[in-house]
């Protein structure tokens, strides 16, 4: 049943409407009626936001490429539409058919970042399932999840079916098999679970696994309460990724949205296993696509959508070994189609010199580098083994080909970190900024983005306290200080985010219930700055008696059991343990 009649009248009264309507370039619509399994692709966030990730594309155009299975999107509506919806009396729908949400067999969930667990619970409430999946019966649709977030799920773990651990390209059809197969045929959602669990790998139902606590509070353990359950939940990689799908024909958003590009992912995986880094952990081994490939996805992509920008992701693109090589090939497809190339986030090392002037004859897009640190002793703290001469000299190398602006990641209160080393952070961004005078003379403008460390599970630094507030706020009045240059765009976020982002990332189930409290009193889009209030989370937290302190503050023993230890996030706990030994070492050994 569409629901677009009742949505109709709503449309005028909301903001971007476009957004709610469908109907875009390269959508699918099916009928219902013909095929044997429904998929909803849900992103926790905006349109705008969901329509970017390369994820949604590559999962929701393998679904429909089959002709017996149909996906369609989802996306969290934003206040004024949920508030005109819950009035009118109109559930969660669909993008392509305004299907109610709860008629399709799958829902899953796509989880990026921890602060959207509030709206896969308030997306759960708007689509009239019921939130735990204890509660859910034989005609609920079966709620999964996949994303980096799903290798940390505890908090959230009550209210999914399925966490997809890994790659989820091949796992998701498998399942989407299975469900064609098993659906309605399960009163007990838990005996639904069992069975997919026992038919496809790689799969982490939660309710087929008991906690226990110690008599400190502290998690004792996590392990399985039936056969099907596995001990330790391996993750999944794609067999070929050379030859795994790429959405050549991605859907046109209808609205503006933060990237609209050609994303083209060039390798999946880093070969550098920073410290920080969750993503270079989860995301091993690294595989590299092929020239020739990248190329062919490159130019069909761009003749199904007319972009006129071509991102090269993955968590290093720098470290793709064929990269001089591809972006050859790139100018030489591209040139006089007025087509950018971008390379989000580069890792900074000696082949960055040359890519500034590989690009200079085709339209520039965004020039991105990550230092992180500004000093060799935390550079050698955090694994992020980068030289100053090759920042220096990119940079100098990119004002002289003609980019206006440039743009640079750094991190503060990371462990072991000292005053010494924020002021050579601030004199590093001096320095970068001037590496434009080479060229004109002048400094060169320079944007800045300095985020708060929180140390994530499956790292090396699982372990670490985060910085105090006061210490936040002396680096931050630090960096200001020294920083003062009418060229240089400092952005240095405030810590408050990253607390409440501390507590989810290591917690656990007993987090639950104050995830459903905080839906209660309004925390939803908390990565947006307009809708976090961090007061509101206190209040939160004393109403059910979080101790942020415990979360955030406590440095954790050798031998803590974390929420996390029976799924797969790559190195094993004791190689994690050394390398944290290590970076202490390394601190101790160097002087900043």
């Amino acid at each position: 049943m569409s629901l677009f009649p009742l949505l109709d009248p709503l449309l005028p009264l909301v903001k971007a409407p476009a957004q709610y309507i469908g109907g875009e370039m390269n959508s699918v619509v099916k009928d219902h009626a013909k095929v044997a399994v429904k998929v909803a692709l849900a992103f926790p966030d905006t349109y705008k936001i969901g329509m970017s990730h390369l994820g949604l594309q590559i999962l929701y155009g393998l679904v429909n490429r089959e002709p017996d299975m149909l996906a369609e999107r989802v996306f969290a509506p934003w206040s004024d539409m949920e508030a005109r919806m819950r009035g009118a009396g109109v559930p969660l729908f669909s993008l392509e058919t305004k299907t109610p949400v709860r008629a399709f067999d799958i829902l899953g969930f796509s989880l990026q970042y921890e602060l959207s667990f509030t709206n896969v619970i308030n997306m759960l409430d708007l689509a009239g399932i019921p939130l735990r999946s204890a509660d859910r019966g034989p005609d609920d649709p079966l709620i999964i999840a996949g994303g980096s977030c799903t290798f940390q799920p505890e908090p959230i773990a009550v209210f999914l079916d399925i966490c997809v651990l890994g790659d989820g390209e091949e796992r998701l059809m498998e399942l989407a098999k299975a469900v064609a197969e098993l659906k309605g045929k399960f009163r007990s959602r838990r005996d639904y679970c069992r069975e997919l669990v026992k038919r496809v790998p790689n799969l982490y139902a939660p309710n087929l696994y008991d906690v226990e606590y110690a008599m400190d509070g502290r998690l004792a353990s996590i392990t399985p309460n039936c056969d099907e359950a596995p001990l330790f939940v391996q993750r999944a990689s794609v067999s070929n990724f050379e030859t795994s799908f790429f959405p050549t024909h991605p859907i046109v958003p209808a609205v503006e949205c933060v990237h609209e590009r050609i994303n083209l992912e060039v390798m999946r995986g880093c070969p550098h296993a920073c410290r920080f880094c969750q993503a270079g952990m989860i995301k091993l081994p690294v595989r590299a696509r092929s020239v020739e490939t990248l190329v062919k996805y490159a130019l069909e992509t761009y003749h199904a959508t007319g972009y006129d920008e071509i991102a090269l992701t993955s968590l290093s693109t720098a470290d793709y070994p064929h990269l001089e090589e591809l972006m050859a090939r790139l100018k030489q497809e591209f040139d006089g189609k007025k087509v950018g190339i971008s390379l989000p986030s580069l890792r900074v090392n000696e082949r960055i010199r040359s890519i500034p002037g590989i690009l200079n004859t085709i339209r520039k897009a965004g020039f991105t580098m990550a230092p992180e640190a500004g000093t060799e002793r935390m550079r050698k703290v955090i694994h992020k083994l980068i030289k100053d001469d090759d920042l220096y000299a990119a940079a100098t190398a990119a004002y002289r080909e003609g980019w206006d602006v440039i743009k640079v990641y750094y991190m503060i209160g990371l462990p072991h970190e000292e005053d010494a080393d924020i002021d050579a952070t601030c004199e590093a961004i001096l320095k970068t900024s001037r590496c434009a005078r080479e060229s004109t003379n002048r400094d060169g403008e320079l944007n800045v983005t300095v985020s708060p460390f929180v140390p994530k599970a499956h790292t090396p630094f699982q372990w670490e306290p985060m910085a105090s507030p006061e210490r936040f706020k002396d680096i931050r009045t630090r960096m200001h200080n020294r920083i003062r240059s009418k060229k240089i765009h400092l952005k240095v976020h405030d810590p408050e985010r990253a607390y409440v982002e501390g507590v989810v990332s290591r917690g656990d189930r007993r987090l639950a219930p104050m995830l459903v409290e905080a839906v209660k009193s309004g925390c939803t889009f908390d990565a947006w700055d307009e809708c976090f209030s961090y007061k509101r989370w206190l209040d939160i937290f004393a109403r059910c008696g979080i101790d942020q302190a415990k979360h955030n503050f406590r440095e954790r023993p050798d031998d803590e059991v974390f929420a996390w230890d029976h799924l797969d996030g790559g190195p094993p706990k004791r190689t994690l343990l050394r390398s944290r030994v290590k970076a202490e070492t390394l601190a101790e050994a160097y002087t900043a």
